[in-house]
């Protein structure tokens, strides 16, 4: 006789295999003959009457924006994916199976929407499991980074707002097949997505809209869902590292005309700024994409100073050329002036010889005169007229000599005082009268050209 011990023991251990083989995973697709070999579940949509779609729910939140390349125009996203949509051949109780409710299955086993992303470079690797629920829902899970172009409005960089678009659609099926729909809002989209948000690279994420839309290509239609994420740019680092050098190079162009034009300081030092703007427009070129429709504003604030700073430079070589023609007259009036006393002292020489000369044959005829008497012979005579018309001849030529010594002296004395006393000349007096008019419309142009660059902006 078997105890009753023992005869309860062996009906639970009975009890328990069976429990063991009722409950597991395996047993539900075996249930459901979900296998890979299995071409029913995966060849051909998942509906009993073929005229009836399949609506697919797709929902996307953004997790990350890893990168937007400017001058690619390419945006990197990172996003979280979510897909659920209805299988009608899959269906089991889920209290005949201990309350097993759902199965994870290889993705391959089932039929999956042929979606693809209209706007991506880079096909994005599809997620390997899928989740099937005891009532024929069937949910795809994927987070993936995606390489898609962006169409890159930067009329207003830095401080332009960029919206970027990821469409939806499937690549076979017609509306009539497949149906795209959402089951989450615009507001709750973007919700989560401030709330999942890892890193957003220099970009400030600001919402993501959904929209559904059918469009027509080949003859037939389809269903498209587009979500549209817009950002707005950080500027700080933009504005301390590139509008604000631009802004100080402007104004040491404006201080510039402090410098005195005499020289070439002030020529060199607005060659000099006028340069290192330069360089600035060569590296906003690297910045900034080749393919815009609109000539950006900062390309417009770089060229306005630029061109500002090139009239700025061209006045500063007018008005060094005034000078030096002032300069070159006031030469050429000196020279003249100093032949002018050369010609004057030297016939004041020529004269003050003649009458030496005149001098002397009054004061030899006078000594002639005077000497003479009646005892003394006219060879006596002669001998001594001679000899006092000699001494009286180096007499006058050593007076000649000082006189001409003091004429010189008095006409480089007019000279000096005339020189001194000549007001500048008359190119002089119009420059300063140019570079006033100039700094006064100079400064009124920049400050006009910020105010209206900045309210643009």
């Amino acid at each position: 006789m078997v105890p009753l011990g023992f005869f309860l023991l062996l009906l639970t251990a009975v009890d328990g295999e069976s429990s063991e083989r009722v409950c597991g995973y395996q047993d539900v697709l075996n249930y459901l003959n979900l296998t890979k070999d299995n071409v029913f579940y995966f060849a051909t949509r998942p509906v009993k009457d073929h005229t009836q779609p399949t609506v697919v729910y797709l929902d996307v939140l953004l997790n990350a924006i890893l990168d937007v390349v400017k001058i690619d125009q390419i945006f990197i996203p990172y996003i979280w994916i979510t897909m659920h949509w209805n299988n009608q051949h899959i269906l089991w109780n889920a209290s005949e199976f201990c309350g097993i409710s759902s199965v994870s299955i290889p993705a391959e086993f089932l039929w999956k929407p042929d979606l693809k992303i209209k706007e991506t470079t880079e096909n994005a690797s599809p997620s390997p499991r899928l989740t099937v629920m005891n009532d024929g829902e069937v949910f795809l899970l994927n987070d993936q980074a995606f390489v898609s172009s962006c169409r890159m409005q930067v009329y207003k960089f830095p401080f332009d707002i960029q919206t970027c678009t990821l469409s939806f659609s499937s690549v076979v099926y017609s509306d009539t097949e497949l149906e795209l729909s959402h089951s989450m809002s615009s507001s709750d989209t973007t919700e989560w997505s401030h709330e999942m948000m890892q890193t957003q690279y220099e970009w400030l994420f600001i919402d993501m809209t959904v929209t559904n839309k059918t469009v027509e290509r080949f003859s037939w239609t389809k269903d498209v869902i587009i979500y549209t994420i817009k950002m707005k740019r950080r500027s700080a680092l933009y504005i301390i590292n590139f509008i604000v050098p631009i802004l100080f190079f402007l104004c040491l162009d404006l201080a510039s005309f402090l410098i005195s034009d005499h020289g070439g300081e002030k020529l060199s030092f607005k060659v000099t700024v006028l340069l290192a703007v330069t360089v600035m427009q060569l590296i906003l070129n690297e910045i900034l994409p080749s393919s815009s429709n609109r000539i950006p504003l900062i390309a417009v604030y770089c060229l306005g100073i630029f061109g500002l700073m090139l009239l700025s430079l061209l006045e500063t070589v007018f008005i060094m050329y005034l000078l030096d023609r002032d300069s070159a007259s006031q030469e050429s009036e000196t020279d003249e002036d100093q032949r002018l006393s050369e010609d004057h002292g030297d016939k004041r020489g020529k004269g003050n010889s003649h009458d030496c000369e005149g001098e002397e044959k009054k004061w030899s005829q006078c000594l002639c005169v005077h000497d003479v008497s009646a005892d003394e012979t006219p060879t006596e005579l002669l001998k001594v007229s001679s000899s006092q018309l000699s001494d009286v001849s180096q007499g006058f030529d050593k007076l000649s000599d000082d006189v001409r010594e003091v004429v010189r002296t008095l006409n480089l004395i007019l000279h000096n005082r005339k020189k001194e006393g000549k007001p500048a000349g008359y190119w002089a007096r119009k420059t300063k009268t140019i570079n006033k008019i100039f700094f006064i419309f100079y400064a009124t142009a920049c400050t006009l050209f910020l105010v209206c660059m900045f309210s643009n902006w």
